[in-house]
C-alpha cells in the first residue's frame, strides 16, 4: 500500500486545469497528425511517388471503430512518452503549470506512467473526472498537482523545519 500525502491532495489541479490539459494535448496531437499528412502530401508531390497519399487513403477506409482504436493507441504513446521524458508533464501540463506525481509525493516510474496511460484506453475514462479523480489517476495512485502551490507549501514546511537547526558555514 502506497503512502498517501495530504499535501498532494491539497494541491491537486482543478477540473478546469485538467480540461485545459487534455484540450491542449488533443490540439497538439491533431496538429502533429495534420503536419505529418501535409508533409507526406508535399513529399508525394515533389517525388511523384504517392506513397503517403495511398497510405492515408487506406487509413481513411478502415472505418470509424478502427480509427478510434488506432488514434487512441497513438495518443497513448504520445502522452506516455511526453510524460515520461518530461518527468510528469505534457504540453498541456506545461501550459497550465501542472505535473503528475505519485500520491506519496515521489516521481512516477516508467511502469507508473505506463499504467496511468494504459488506463486511459478504458472506455469512458474521460467521463470519470465528474467524480473526485479520474480513473487513470485513482487506479495508478497518481495525481496531477499545481506545481507552484505544491512547491510553495513544501518550501514553507522546509523553512519551518529548519528553525533552530544550526547552519554549518
Amino acid at each position: 500500500m502506497r503512502k498517501y500525502l495530504q499535501i498532494i491532495d491539497r494541491h491537486r489541479a482543478t477540473k478546469g486545469m485538467r480540461f485545459a490539459n487534455i484540450l491542449v494535448d488533443r490540439i497538439a496531437f491533431n496538429l502533429i497528425f495534420f503536419a505529418l499528412g501535409l508533409a507526406g502530401g508535399i513529399l508525394d508531390g515533389i517525388f511523384g511517388m504517392y506513397y503517403f497519399t495511398k497510405f492515408f487513403d487506406q487509413l481513411a477506409e478502415l472505418g470509424r471503430v478502427a480509427d478510434i482504436i488506432i488514434t487512441s493507441v497513438i495518443f497513448f504513446f504520445y502522452i506516455f512518452l511526453m510524460e515520461y521524458f518530461t518527468k510528469g508533464r505534457s504540453l498541456g501540463k506545461f501550459v497550465t503549470g501542472t505535473k503528475v506525481l505519485m500520491t506519496d509525493g515521489t516521481e512516477p516510474t516508467v511502469k507508473d506512467y505506463f499504467n496511468r496511460n494504459i488506463i486511459r484506453l478504458v472506455p469512458f475514462d474521460a467521463l470519470s473526472f465528474f467524480g473526485e479523480n479520474g480513473w487513470h489517476d485513482s487506479w495508478s495512485d497518481t495525481r496531477v498537482i499545481n506545481i507552484r502551490n505544491y512547491e510553495a507549501e513544501r518550501q514553507s514546511k522546509n523553512e519551518i523545519d529548519a528553525i533552530g537547526v544550526k547552519e554549518i558555514a
